[in-house]
């Protein structure tokens, strides 16, 4: 494949990943039933999984290096901090609340992630208050 189309797929996986972790917190905290299915349990793992191994692509087509690459070692760390954030916030074992906020949180760090990106910036929508003339 070449390297706009693995964008253009990773772009689209960041669209869908979430999406869809957005909807199923969101009715995850209202409760709903189909959270608890096999389909909302499954198809992220696949969404992810594309949406990792084209960022590896697009990372080896790019010869970047996270140790070379601060906004892209940023992203990485951020996104453990994001499945952390959301291992929280999907489990019924913790409290409504925590669960709220820890959804919250990694929808706050799902789109720092995605400005990191975009900015090519470790730190991300935070660079634009940087700017002169801002």
């Amino acid at each position: 494949m070449d390297y706009a189309t693995i964008k253009l797929l990773h772009q689209s996986a960041v669209v869908l990943s979430g999406m869809g972790f957005a909807a199923r917190g969101f009715a995850a905290l209202r409760g709903a039933q189909w959270t608890r299915g096999r389909l909302a349990k499954t198809l992220p793992h696949v969404v992810d999984t594309v949406l990792l191994l084209s960022a590896v692509t697009l990372a080896v087509k790019l010869s970047l290096n996270p140790l070379q690459s601060p906004w892209l070692l940023a992203k990485i760390l951020a996104l453990m901090l994001y499945i952390a954030l959301g291992m929280v916030a999907l489990r019924t074992r913790f409290g409504q609340k925590t669960r709220a906020i820890a959804w919250v949180l990694a929808l706050a760090v799902f789109a720092w992630i995605a400005s990191a990106a975009v900015l090519k910036s470790p730190i991300g929508f935070f660079a634009l208050w940087l700017r002169p003339g801002f």
